[in-house]
């Protein structure tokens, strides 16, 4: 086991909570000791919530742990029911109740002979899952659960072609401004929303589930798992093509095309395609624009999701020409997928949730821009590496209360913004090399680690903070690395002159 101070994914009950509270109606009991209720409070500032998040924490303490913990969970259970008349209850194991190994299935069973709305209890296992993935397999419970109660009587297909929208939900990264775009979309094709879910959902929509022509996955973290039972009790397609870039969008919508002339429909979308990607979305024009040629060439490294990651490494090596250093995820669980999506176009692929090694990686990648979560923007700040947020953990800022998406046409625009405000780049490179660069600031001359054994003294500092910050990570690299070879522990100006003319500069 390993400590950490940060993790890029939550563990497994901080899923099922998203799902449960991202539903209408819905109530989630977590069976927890107290202090694991702070997910109460991230979704309530987060998403800036105006109702209380649908979560109640059963508190496991010392009396519970002396006499038992059922009857307070089946009472908790009740009691909100009594309270709230939800339609769902889902009990939330967590690492606590997977520790004490107790029977939550008989909680759930005793609590059901006591109440009106359903009692589930979350099939997830905190030893095997994490957020993403309780949250994939809490959805899909939830979908299978109404969807068998249909006994095999489905609605009837709808007469227009619609579909169904699998995977917004609360703490999403930009899930309710995607969500609009995705229907916008949609609509523009011909195609009308039959249900979103989990997000605004009620558990009684899953039932008309059935009566989409086909269901669109727009991320790969959630909502497959569900579109893949549909697949398999209803012989529904799904479509799991995030229409994220220009590239991306044009393969949603000739998928979408596919799927509805395939049955029964005559639809051509080739010239939607061609005057959305000249006249709305801007992102074709402005990267070859005298603006984005200084963007060719320019190293980047991106760090993210599985979605996101991917298709901010497809958007930067095929539109933007931007060159991909390294391009890496922490969802190790479908790390040969992310592999197989970006391999063609990155110098190297980085699975790794640990968060001390992607800081290494960049710093020693040097890169122009850094695009990733809120961790790696804290590491971009030491480093005075600029970087643009793409995916989650997220800080509060990364929740605009404007319009921002990242699907779609109109997320292209948002997109070419994102990538060419995150470079240093014309009058401004200018400028900071004018003025002195970053040197008012403390030259950072150890790795992110921390794991320098070499001194720099007072006045080697200063030198170093004399070179243009665009290649000071490589004189102080280089110096380094020949103070090592020459068996120094401190770095001097003798030092550092040594090492110059050992490199030949």
């Amino acid at each position: 086991m390993k400590l950490a101070y940060w993790m890029y994914a939550g563990p497994a009950h901080i899923g099922t909570l998203r799902i449960a509270s991202s539903f209408k109606n819905v109530h989630a009991i977590m069976h927890a000791p107290l202090g694991d209720d702070y997910f109460n409070v991230m979704r309530s500032m987060l998403e800036r919530e105006r109702d209380f998040t649908p979560v109640t924490a059963s508190v496991v303490d010392r009396k519970v742990l002396g006499r038992g913990s059922q009857d307070k969970v089946v009472t908790n259970i009740v009691r909100k029911d009594q309270e709230e008349a939800p339609d769902l209850i889902v009990l939330t194991p967590t690492c606590t109740s997977s520790i004490l190994q107790e029977d939550l299935q008989n909680f759930v069973a005793r609590a059901q002979e006591q109440s009106k709305a359903d009692v589930l209890l979350a099939d997830v296992n905190h030893y095997r899952y994490n957020e993403f993935t309780a949250a994939d397999r809490t959805l899909t419970q939830i979908v299978s659960y109404y969807i068998e109660k249909l006994a095999g009587n489905f609605p009837a297909r709808s007469e227009k072609p619609t579909a169904n929208i699998l995977g917004i939900s609360t703490l999403g990264f930009h899930n309710h401004h995607d969500c609009r775009e995705l229907k916008q979309l949609l609509a523009d094709l011909g195609v009308e929303v039959n249900v979103v879910a989990p997000e605004g959902c009620s558990v009684h929509d899953i039932q008309k589930m059935p009566s989409a022509w086909f269901n669109v996955v727009p991320y790969r973290e959630l909502g497959r798992g569900a579109a893949e039972y549909l697949q398999r009790q209803t012989g529904q397609p799904l479509i799991d093509i995030t229409p994220m870039g220009i590239l991306q969008t044009a393969r949603f919508i000739r998928a979408v095309q596919q799927i509805l002339n395939a049955q029964g429909a005559r639809v051509e979308y080739e010239e939607y395609i061609r005057s959305q990607t000249l006249f709305v979305s801007q992102a074709a024009w402005f990267s070859r624009s005298i603006d984005c040629q200084n963007l060719q060439g320019k190293r980047a490294v991106v760090y993210g999701d599985l979605t996101h990651a991917a298709a901010m490494t497809r958007i930067l090596a095929r539109e933007m020409g931007v060159r991909v250093v390294w391009a890496g995820t922490f969802c190790k669980y479908d790390a040969e997928w992310f592999k197989a999506e970006v391999a063609d176009l990155c110098d190297e692929v980085l699975i790794s949730e640990d968060h001390a090694e992607v800081g290494d990686r960049i710093a020693t990648a040097e890169p122009a821009a850094i695009f990733g979560t809120q961790m790696e923007r804290h590491i971009g700040k030491r480093l005075s590496i600029p970087c643009g947020v793409i995916s989650s953990p997220i800080h509060i800022q990364n929740f605009p209360v404007g319009y921002r998406p990242f699907l779609g046409y109109e997320g292209t625009n948002q997109i070419a913004d994102l990538v060419y405000n995150s470079f240093t780049l014309g009058m401004e490179d200018h400028l900071l090399e004018v003025f002195g660069g970053h040197d008012t600031k403390e030259v950072i001359t150890k790795t992110m680690t921390a794991q320098s054994d070499l001194e720099w003294d007072e006045a080697a500092t200063r030198e170093l903070a004399k070179i243009p910050g665009f290649v000071r990570s490589k004189v102080k690299r280089n110096t380094e690395k020949y103070a090592r070879e020459s068996g120094r522990d401190k770095i001097t100006l003798e030092v550092m002159y040594a090492a110059k003319e050992a490199a030949g500069a």
